[in-house]
């Protein structure tokens, strides 16, 4: 899932010169932790008397953000994030900075330079402009929630009548391209189901892009609701055939698609792509196990951290209030001796809302549900959304439920956002020029085509 991975997003900074070296301009580096590797650039300016400076990180499209205290003294650029527990310090040497990047007390090196700044993305697959068919920039309301999304809606004609599918993305927030690390997946895969007759409407999340909203407060069971306001929309829209509205999740998105066509007679079918079909702490129990092996982490460490976590998760799947939740989670992380660097910001993230809901939620709770046609398509080497267990559990809910109307299957070869790869790691999706598997594609296109024709 995009956003299970913890990525570091960093905010602003400020520095001095001394002894004469220019200190300003723009300095990148690539910050390499296990199983994932982000660009971070920093811009310095003069301010004044000092510097004024912003933080780029283009692998998760943040750019310009402010950060909170920074030095330079006796070519040392020291740096700290207070509120995300950073602190970066390095040397200043024949124009490379040196240093280490640390984040809740776990250091990484991390060397600065002025060549590391150039972002530059080799991306074939990026549809270009003139597109082939009609597209058109949209909004339509969750008016229980109070939220105007925006988003796209991309016809293979300006006028007719067509089936249509509403991409739905993963965890974290996300555009209506699901953007990340130079990829467009949503783009891709949008462009390429229109082009082949099927309209498609892909939307920012709430809080995200220009959709309104708060995305931090939001569960999967609120971001289902926009996406019911996407059906509804599209009911509208006099080119859509309203009997063939389909839903296509990725990652967390696919158990959103769940749940919408558990309780909705307006979805035609439903795509799973690395959906969920065991509860959310498990999902993420095997997630860290798979990208820590996949890493080197040896099993005795997995095997601790893992008994730390379950402790963790079984503390917030309790249905106790957010202040005592707080004070056990403390107790219990001080108790396993975890760093106390980390405990406050881990606390932070486990009694989140969206983490409480997750973690308790069980996908059989709404697959049993779904009586519409279901294709469920997992990466062989997934190591976010593990591909025999979940699928696994996908057909036998499904059939449980007694829909014999489902097609599940593995693609080998392929990770976690259906890229063709090597390891499976986070680390490796910048370093892949495919953004999407044609493979992939042209599973998900025929059996959509079958559903529609």
């Amino acid at each position: 899932m995009k956003r299970s991975v913890t990525l570091i997003v960093l905010t602003g900074l400020i520095s001095l010169t001394v002894s004469g070296q220019d200190i300003t301009g723009a300095w990148g580096g690539i910050l390499k932790m296990p199983g994932l590797q982000l660009r971070l650039v920093l811009h310095i300016n003069k301010a004044g008397d000092g510097y004024a400076s912003t933080m780029d990180s283009p692998d998760q499209g943040a750019k310009g953000i402010p950060v909170t205290s920074t030095s330079f003294e006796n070519a040392t650029l020291k740096v700290t994030i207070a509120n995300l527990e950073v602190e970066y310090e390095g040397v200043l040497s024949d124009s490379i900075i040196n240093g280490n990047f640390e984040q809740h007390g776990q250091p990484f090196p991390l060397s600065l330079s002025r060549a590391g700044t150039e972002v530059s993305w080799i991306r074939p697959q990026k549809p270009v402009k003139p597109y082939p068919y009609y597209q058109e920039e949209v909004t339509f309301e969750n008016k229980g929630a109070a939220v105007k999304l925006a988003g796209t809606l991309t016809l293979p004609e300006k006028e007719g009548s067509f089936p249509a599918v509403i991409l739905i993305s993963g965890s974290g927030p996300q555009n209506r391209d699901e953007e990340l690390m130079g990829h467009k997946p949503f783009l891709v895969l949008s462009d390429f189901l229109t082009r082949n007759g099927i309209a498609v409407l892909r939307f920012d999340d709430r809080g995200v892009g220009a959709s309104s909203g708060e995305f931090k407060t939001a569960t999967s069971l609120d971001f289902s609701k926009d996406v019911e306001a996407g059906i509804e929309y599209l009911k509208a829209r006099r080119e859509i055939d309203k009997t063939k509205i389909g839903l296509i999740g990725h990652s967390e998105g696919g158990l959103i698609a769940s749940m919408v066509a558990a309780d909705s007679e307006d979805v035609a079918f439903v795509v799973l792509l690395a959906g969920p079909g065991v509860p959310g702490d498990k999902v993420i129990l095997a997630q860290q196990k798979l990208i820590g092996s996949a890493s080197g982490i040896d099993q005795a460490t997995l095997a601790e951290n893992e008994a730390i976590n379950k402790g963790a998760f079984e503390i917030v799947k309790r249905p106790e209030d957010t202040t005592q939740l707080k004070v056990k989670l403390t107790e219990y992380l001080e108790q396993q001796q975890v760093p106390e660097k980390e405990i406050s910001s881990s606390v932070g993230q486990l009694i989140s809302p969206w983490m409480r809901y997750f973690l308790q939620y069980d996908p059989a709770t709404s697959l049993g549900k779904v009586k519409c046609p279901v294709l469920a398509l997992n990466g062989s080497k997934d190591l976010q959304v593990s591909p025999k267990e979940n699928l696994a559990a996908i057909k036998a809910f499904l059939a449980k439920g007694g829909n014999n109307k489902a097609t599940v299957k593995e693609l080998p070869g392929l990770n976690h956002l259906f890229q063709e790869c090597k390891t499976g790691l986070p680390a490796e999706y910048s370093t892949i020029e495919q953004t999407f598997s044609p493979i992939a594609l042209n599973e998900i296109l025929e059996w959509v085509q079958e559903q529609v024709k």
